[in-house]
């Protein structure tokens, strides 16, 4: 199938040799594969953790900094080495690269978001390759993505695509931890991302990544919620961008449950890219109508309330056991939730006015993991 619009994202960890240096030879192998998907009719975006790596080596440093400051200067020099080994290699085969960094200040903005997504669909028509990163010598904690597996999973809902890999330093999402259990299985698809799903991912143990098996299953469960289709696979597989974009066996393929339409551009910017402020708990009978019925959340559904958050906020929803079933924006105060909590939307208006008789989350403004 021809056509697709493909993101992937490599982490640090495959990216770097046994030294920690860039390796270049094996960056040379996914501009060869970039070329090949291309000359299939399909485009790539290319999110590239590697930037704080490349600048521990010009800058000779043996590990991984401590403080801040250091760390934004490396990913400052590295960032820099990092765009050029890309666009060395495809420049080779006539084909532009073009480096976009963001932070999440970027994104949370409505605005900034729709300008980060016309600048990559802009680049993608002149039939650049863009390579995104994160912005690390300037964000901020608030700001930071945490990881590039939910900057590749925003990257995937700003430009609307069709497939997403992970490329991990493990082959996917496995029953058990393969590095301590010799009985743990490969998971070949899934469909749903439930707690069993959650307590299977482990941490990264590499030096070099952020992100462990945890924060790749969080992306891939929102890009279900987008219905974009991502895999998790081994990075170093030689053609496993090839083989995955032809539908082959890789890794662990999460499966979006419908073929729908994806979700409208507001909620993915909402559930991706915005900063949460708090929780909403609710109880079972409005975790059912928002989970199997699309439902807005009313206040009588809350049972618990977390954060100090402002209307306009958003914040999670969970399950009453804590799983987390979407994110959305709140319409109250935290304040004010407390007070409204449990009460029936004809009751709030009673004492409170017909206005202040609101979804706490209406279903428009609401993902649903």
């Amino acid at each position: 199938m021809a056509g697709r619009l493909i993101v992937f994202k490599i982490g640090s960890s495959t990216l770097v040799d046994a030294e920690g240096k860039l390796d270049r030879p094996f960056i040379r192998s996914l501009c060869d594969q970039i070329v090949r998907l291309r000359d299939a009719g399909d485009r790539v975006v290319v999110v590239s953790s590697g930037a704080s790596a490349a600048g521990r080596d010009v800058l000779g440093f043996s590990e991984r900094p401590s403080d801040i400051a250091t760390l934004q200067a490396c990913a400052s020099v590295g960032q820099t080495a990092l765009t050029e080994a890309y666009a060395e290699v495809l420049r080779e085969r006539g084909i532009a690269c073009g480096q976009v960094l963001l932070t999440r200040r970027d994104v949370v903005d409505r605005d900034g978001y729709l300008n980060a997504r016309n600048t990559l669909t802009r680049l993608l028509e002149l039939g650049a390759v863009p390579v995104v990163n994160e912005n690390d010598t300037v964000s901020v904690a608030e700001f930071t993505f945490g990881d590039n597996d939910m900057l590749g999973a925003i990257v995937s809902g700003l430009v609307d695509a069709d497939l997403y890999i992970i490329m991990s330093d493990v082959d996917g999402l496995y029953t058990a931890n393969p590095q301590r259990d010799p009985t743990a299985e490969l998971i070949d698809v899934v469909t749903e991302v439930d707690h069993n799903i959650s307590a299977m991912a482990g941490d990264s143990a590499s030096s070099f990544g952020t992100g462990g098996m945890s924060s790749k299953v969080r992306a891939a469960r929102a890009m279900m919620a987008a219905g974009i289709p991502t895999v998790i696979c081994e990075g170093r597989r030689k053609g496993v961008l090839l083989d995955v974009a032809a539908g082959k066996k890789v890794g662990t393929l999460f499966q979006p449950q419908s073929d729908g339409g994806h979700e409208m551009g507001r909620k993915l910017w909402i559930g991706l890219a915005e900063v949460v402020r708090g929780t909403l708990v609710l109880d079972e009978g409005a975790a059912r109508a928002v989970l199997g019925n699309g439902a807005s959340i009313l206040p009588v559904g809350v049972t618990r309330i977390e954060g100090d958050f402002a209307s306009g906020e958003v914040v999670n929803v969970t399950s009453p056991a804590g799983d987390l079933i979407g994110r959305g924006v709140v319409r109250y105060s935290s304040e004010d939730m407390g007070r409204v909590r449990g009460l029936k939307l004809d009751v709030i208006a009673r004492f409170l006015g017909d206005d202040a008789a609101v979804p706490a989350i209406h279903r428009d403004e609401l993902l649903v993991f």
